[in-house]
Protein backbone atom coordinates (compact mmCIF):
# COMPACT_ATOMS: atom_id res chain seq x y z
CA UNK A 1 0.00 0.00 0.00
CA UNK A 2 1.12 3.56 -0.92
CA UNK A 3 0.80 5.93 2.19
CA UNK A 4 -0.11 9.36 1.33
CA UNK A 5 2.28 11.10 2.76
CA UNK A 6 4.94 8.75 0.37
CA UNK A 7 2.58 9.51 -2.84
CA UNK A 8 3.27 12.97 -2.55
CA UNK A 9 6.82 12.66 -2.66
CA UNK A 10 7.03 11.72 -6.70
CA UNK A 11 5.18 14.57 -7.42
CA UNK A 12 7.63 15.19 -11.14
CA UNK A 13 8.21 11.77 -11.01
CA UNK A 14 7.08 9.36 -14.51
CA UNK A 15 3.44 7.78 -14.10
CA UNK A 16 4.02 4.35 -16.36
CA UNK A 17 1.47 1.88 -17.42
CA UNK A 18 2.14 -1.85 -16.31
CA UNK A 19 4.05 -2.22 -19.74
CA UNK A 20 6.57 0.53 -19.00
CA UNK A 21 5.13 3.05 -21.31
CA UNK A 22 5.44 6.84 -20.28
CA UNK A 23 2.36 8.33 -19.54
CA UNK A 24 3.50 11.86 -18.23
CA UNK A 25 4.58 13.09 -14.69
CA UNK A 26 2.46 12.75 -11.90
CA UNK A 27 1.25 16.07 -10.99
CA UNK A 28 -1.04 16.19 -7.81
CA UNK A 29 -2.82 13.53 -5.91
CA UNK A 30 -6.24 13.47 -4.68
CA UNK A 31 -8.06 11.57 -1.70
CA UNK A 32 -11.00 9.66 -1.29
CA UNK A 33 -12.95 11.98 1.24
CA UNK A 34 -14.47 8.44 2.54
CA UNK A 35 -11.14 6.85 3.58
CA UNK A 36 -8.47 9.29 3.50
CA UNK A 37 -6.18 7.40 1.29
CA UNK A 38 -4.83 8.41 -1.92
CA UNK A 39 -7.58 7.76 -4.75
CA UNK A 40 -6.67 9.25 -7.81
CA UNK A 41 -3.78 10.94 -9.33
CA UNK A 42 -3.17 13.91 -12.19
CA UNK A 43 -0.81 13.36 -14.85
CA UNK A 44 0.57 15.75 -17.26
CA UNK A 45 0.12 14.87 -20.88
CA UNK A 46 -0.02 17.25 -23.88
CA UNK A 47 2.31 18.66 -25.91
CA UNK A 48 4.37 21.89 -24.15
CA UNK A 49 1.66 24.69 -25.19
CA UNK A 50 -1.49 22.37 -24.99
CA UNK A 51 -0.68 20.49 -21.74
CA UNK A 52 -4.16 18.90 -19.52
CA UNK A 53 -4.35 16.98 -16.55
CA UNK A 54 -5.68 13.11 -16.66
CA UNK A 55 -7.05 11.49 -13.44
CA UNK A 56 -6.28 8.08 -13.06
CA UNK A 57 -6.45 5.35 -10.27
CA UNK A 58 -4.35 4.39 -7.68
CA UNK A 59 -5.40 0.91 -7.04
CA UNK A 60 -2.76 -1.32 -7.48
CA UNK A 61 0.00 1.60 -8.44
CA UNK A 62 3.48 0.63 -7.69
CA UNK A 63 6.14 2.79 -6.92
CA UNK A 64 9.52 1.94 -8.68
CA UNK A 65 13.15 3.56 -9.00
CA UNK A 66 11.91 6.99 -10.03
CA UNK A 67 8.42 6.13 -11.63
CA UNK A 68 4.84 5.27 -10.50
CA UNK A 69 3.33 2.53 -11.90
CA UNK A 70 -0.71 2.31 -12.93
CA UNK A 71 -2.56 -0.61 -13.73
CA UNK A 72 -3.91 0.99 -16.34
CA UNK A 73 -2.69 1.14 -20.34
CA UNK A 74 -1.40 4.58 -21.54
CA UNK A 75 -4.60 4.86 -24.51
CA UNK A 76 -7.33 4.45 -21.50
CA UNK A 77 -5.45 6.85 -19.32
CA UNK A 78 -4.72 9.49 -22.17
CA UNK A 79 -8.58 9.29 -22.87
CA UNK A 80 -9.80 9.84 -18.91
CA UNK A 81 -11.80 13.04 -18.57
CA UNK A 82 -9.38 15.66 -18.21
CA UNK A 83 -8.70 19.61 -16.40
CA UNK A 84 -6.70 22.11 -17.16
CA UNK A 85 -3.55 22.58 -16.08
CA UNK A 86 -4.41 25.58 -13.24
CA UNK A 87 -8.20 23.79 -13.25
CA UNK A 88 -9.61 21.91 -10.39
CA UNK A 89 -12.19 18.92 -10.52
CA UNK A 90 -15.79 20.44 -9.81
CA UNK A 91 -17.83 17.74 -7.54
CA UNK A 92 -19.71 17.21 -10.42
CA UNK A 93 -17.57 15.98 -12.71
CA UNK A 94 -16.19 13.60 -10.40
CA UNK A 95 -18.56 10.61 -11.48
CA UNK A 96 -17.49 10.20 -15.00
CA UNK A 97 -13.80 10.16 -13.98
CA UNK A 98 -14.68 6.49 -12.06
CA UNK A 99 -16.75 5.91 -14.56
CA UNK A 100 -14.49 5.82 -17.89
CA UNK A 101 -12.26 3.41 -15.29
CA UNK A 102 -15.27 1.04 -14.94
CA UNK A 103 -15.51 2.06 -10.76
CA UNK A 104 -18.45 2.48 -8.51
CA UNK A 105 -18.65 5.72 -7.83
CA UNK A 106 -20.88 7.11 -4.40
CA UNK A 107 -20.84 10.63 -3.10
CA UNK A 108 -20.91 11.52 0.81
CA UNK A 109 -23.78 10.76 2.60
CA UNK A 110 -24.40 14.70 2.18
CA UNK A 111 -23.94 14.99 -1.07
CA UNK A 112 -20.53 15.71 -0.41
CA UNK A 113 -17.22 14.94 -3.12
CA UNK A 114 -15.68 12.09 -3.01
CA UNK A 115 -12.43 13.45 -4.20
CA UNK A 116 -10.28 16.34 -2.31
CA UNK A 117 -6.51 17.37 -3.87
CA UNK A 118 -4.12 16.89 -1.52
Amino acid sequence: MIRPADIREWRGHDVVDAGGHKVGPLEAVYTDTATDEPAMATVRIGLPTRQRLVFVPLDGAVVGPGYLMVRYDKPLVKDAPSIGTDDVLPAEEEEPVFRHYGLPYRAGTGGERRLARG
